[in-house]
């Protein structure tokens, strides 16, 4: 049973906070700047997510592990800092993104740690308490800097697990400028095998829908699919890797987002080593303001949801930003006077269907669903600032491909946060938290935006001829 003594409600106090762009219903700290989930996993009972946290500023800097829990992905709970970086230690300058998993019972964290400002990173194993709320850091390092002169740079370990084997594997950037993956097998947690250069972007499917000069936070796990034969004719399991696509001087810009490939995983009978082979892939997000995102790998028993057999769940990165596509964004100075930054995304699902990668929300975020404030409406439509609108496509024959929007708007001035098509009989799940906007289509990935709504300004949905919306106000549930 996990100690909360240290730990608060995580939702409580954001209802109460100063800033009117501060989300109630993603959790995060009041203060401190946040950006990639870490170490998500489901353990006794309970999601756990760690963040990249700076509890000091609304800055980049010195990063920290911050901790939430949920028993059921709506009530979360607000936990002590997890990892700190330790002086003279292997992280001194950062405990950097990596994962938690459970090593023969005891919860175990391997990270990213840089000794300086442009070092290296090594993969740092840290150990934790059965409820993972204490952690014990002794500067393990489990592998270095490969010895490859073609590895440039590496970062952002991931561990997966295939046929009962134990392997993982770290972003990296090459000598010639293609981004790679380094495969490790993983017998003991605390001495990881570096087997070489596992797969890079000189794959043509990886070029085209992968393409960075590092892929950062690597992920690989086995989702839901309606089939994909095999050779024998059975359907084969279905693979996503996903990758935040790194190019030089992105700065939290991050201008190729986020992309995936979808393949199949099979074992190389010569080395015994896993081969993936990808043969489509895409956006895995269609907003300029997702990154870093963080897959946990579950099995048919672990939280709740109508598929068997292994799922995915997904917590992504917002952060804030100085204003794209004629969205009014922050600036600097307006951050740090706010004295936040960043936010975690509702969990979402993976599946894939007709060959395509299907991002859905959890469905266990309806229960924020508070009054029904329209029903069946059309034209244009007001969005309270918490809310949730679905959207449906009408189905009368007289819808073509017309155009939702979500607007910010006042006397003097409209904005367009977001503009997407409509067809007849699609829907559209619409979140908005006060500052974060996400888009959800049936059957496609999700659309992740910031807005700032100023004074006076209100949210409003314009939809086309034909389609209707049902909106609700959010509420906290008891």
């Amino acid at each position: 049973m996990t100690d909360l003594i240290s730990s608060a409600p995580a939702l409580a106090a954001a209802a109460t906070h100063p800033d009117p762009a501060f989300p109630r219903f993603h959790p995060r700290p009041a203060q401190g700047w946040i950006n990639d989930p870490n170490g998500v996993n489901f353990i006794n009972g309970r999601h756990h997510v760690f963040f990249q946290f700076n509890p000091e500023s609304a800055r980049h800097h010195r990063i920290q592990w911050g901790h939430i829990s949920s028993p059921d992905l709506v009530h979360w709970d607000e936990h002590p800092v997890a990892l700190r970086p330790q002086d003279g230690g292997p992280d001194e300058f950062g405990c950097w993104t990596g994962v938690v998993t459970d090593d023969g019972g005891v919860p175990t964290a391997a990270y990213s740690g840089v000794r300086g400002d442009g070092g290296h990173s090594q993969v740092v194993i840290s150990r934790g308490s059965a409820d993972l709320v204490t952690w014990e850091q002794d500067g393990h390092i489990a592998a270095s800097m490969p010895g490859d002169g073609l590895v440039t740079a590496v970062r952002d370990p991931f561990i997966f697990h295939f046929n009962g084997k134990r392997y993982a594997m770290q972003g990296a950037g090459l000598a010639n400028g293609h981004a790679a993956l380094l495969l490790y097998t993983v017998e003991d947690m605390s001495d990881w095998k570096y087997q070489g250069i596992w797969l890079t972007t000189e794959n043509p499917v990886a070029a085209t829908h992968t393409p960075a000069e590092i892929w950062e936070c690597p992920q690989l796990v086995q989702v839901p699919s309606d089939g994909v034969p095999s050779d024998s004719g059975a359907a084969a399991e279905t693979w996503v890797m996903m990758f935040s696509l790194w190019l030089s001087g992105d700065d939290h810009e991050h201008a190729n987002g986020v992309g995936h490939l979808i393949g199949s995983l099979a074992e190389d009978p010569s080395t015994g080593l896993p081969v993936f082979v990808p043969r489509s892939g895409g956006k895995s997000d269609l907003g300029r303001d997702f990154y870093a995102p963080q897959i946990a790998q579950l099995d048919s028993a672990s939280g709740t949801g109508p598929r068997s057999g292994p799922r995915a769940l997904l917590w992504g990165w917002a952060n804030e930003g100085p204003g794209r596509d004629g969205r009014r964004g922050r600036s600097q100075d307006e951050i740090d006077a706010a004295g936040w930054a960043g936010v975690l995304t509702h969990p979402r699902f993976l599946s894939v269907e007709d060959g395509a990668l299907v991002v859905a929300p959890a469905p266990e975020v309806e229960a924020y669903r508070g009054s029904l404030v329209s029903s069946g409406a059309s034209g244009a439509v007001a969005v309270p600032p918490f809310a949730e609108a679905v959207v449906t496509g009408g189905t009368d024959g007289g819808l073509g491909a017309s155009e939702v929007r979500l607007v910010l708007a006042s006397d003097a001035e409209r904005q367009v946060v977001f503009a997407g098509t409509l067809s007849e009989g699609e829907e559209l799940r619409i979140f908005v938290d006060a500052s974060l906007v996400e888009v959800y289509r049936t059957g496609s990935v999700a659309t992740t935006l910031r807005a700032y709504p100023a004074v006076g300004e209100e949210w409003r949905l314009e939809l086309p001829e034909g389609a209707q919306a049902d909106v609700w106000e959010l509420k906290l549930p008891d």
